[in-house]
């Protein structure tokens, strides 16, 4: 796979007063809701579908599409950040949270990594995906996720910058020591808070 291009130009929208503040510095609202992916996009069905969580190579614990579909889900509204410099606000969502998942697996770790169809990986510490922050997220705009933009399931992390929610994510892997995923061995931050505009390595 090659990396996509840095940059990307929509259609921006000035952010009013009242969304200024929600607004991470260098970044601007859109309507749209761009398509960006380091490959082509994944076509699993769902009766093959499965998200495991793994760890030192065995399996903790694994979900098919029907008993992802039978544990408790939320819908809930965020706020998403590119790090192409797009934000798009009040997105809506549904899902199931990372700490009902992670509560089926035994063990602790520091740091997670998610695999995905198509072999895109990423990093994230722990804190950073329990505690209500992150979710795997099945639905978008009371419709089904669809699959341009992560579906059946992708992982949403809205906190931090949109390719730390992995699209097509199919498991997390638990580490003890940082591990950086695909983008992040092309350069881009090891954690990736918007606020602290943490696009790439240094910054």
């Amino acid at each position: 796979m090659s990396p996509v291009t840095r940059g990307f130009h929509g259609r921006h929208e000035k952010a009013g007063a009242d969304t200024a503040t929600r607004l991470p510095p260098g970044q601007y609202v859109t309507r749209d809701f761009p398509v960006l992916s380091a490959g082509p996009t994944p076509m699993t069905p769902l009766s093959d579908w499965t998200f495991a969580i793994r760890r030192g190579g065995d399996t903790l614990a694994t979900w098919t599409w029907p008993q992802l579909q039978a544990l408790p889900a939320e819908t809930f509204t965020a706020d998403i950040h590119c790090v192409t410099r797009w934000s798009k606000l009040d997105t809506r969502w549904r899902g199931v949270s990372m700490d009902t998942l992670l509560g089926h697996a035994a063990g602790e770790a520091r740091y997670v990594l998610a695999f995905c169809d198509g072999g895109y990986t990423t990093n994230l510490p722990m804190p950073d995906v329990t505690g209500g922050k992150a979710w795997l997220a099945f639905g978008y705009d009371d419709e089904p996720l669809e699959p341009e933009h992560g579906g059946p399931a992708r992982l949403l992390v809205p906190h931090l910058y949109l390719w730390k929610s992995a699209k097509w994510v199919r498991g997390l892997e638990l580490l003890d020591s940082d591990q950086p995923g695909f983008w992040e061995n092309y350069g881009y931050h090891m954690y990736g808070d918007p606020w602290r505009e943490q696009r790439y390595a240094g910054d």
